[in-house]
């Protein structure tokens, strides 16, 4: 994630039958790797891994700005996806350094505290880009 904030849809219709709708942030990384920001696929909306990246690509040290940096790029890409915070019924939480959770974790409370979505959050051995202190998936079901 570049922290670019074009993004666009492209809507196909699957064999299962549902429409397939994937929205895309305009990372640079998506046409490479192969992915969406998120896909909805009927009543669900499935927002991949998402970085604590700037749209001038800077990325802020304090992990609790990170993570909050992540939920505002999640729901943008849920609001594009027709679905909400409320909507959130699973999140996953990647952190590199276990004396993060509980900033981490406050943050995810100031989002979700509410909704109240199962969560994880689990300490790696490292992201894609050093600055990076945690990122976080998201899924939702519509309805």
């Amino acid at each position: 994630m570049t922290g670019e904030e074009t993004t666009h849809e492209e809507t196909s219709r699957e064999a299962t039958g549902g429409e397939r709708t994937n929205i895309a942030s305009g990372s640079p990384y998506e046409a490479t790797i192969g992915f969406s920001r998120a896909v909805r696929l009927g009543d669900r909306v499935l927002v991949s891994g998402t970085a604590p990246i700037w749209p001038d690509g800077s990325c802020d040290p304090d992990p609790a700005a990170q993570a909050r940096r992540c939920f505002e790029i999640i729901l943008e890409a849920l609001a594009e996806a027709g679905a909400g915070p409320r909507d959130v019924v699973r999140t996953r939480i990647f952190i590199v350094d276990r004396a993060d959770s509980e900033a981490i974790g406050a943050v995810h409370g100031e989002f979700f505290g509410d909704v109240r979505p199962a969560a994880t959050m689990v300490l790696v051995a490292g992201l894609i880009d050093e600055r990076w202190k945690v990122e976080i998936e998201a899924e939702a079901i519509l309805g």
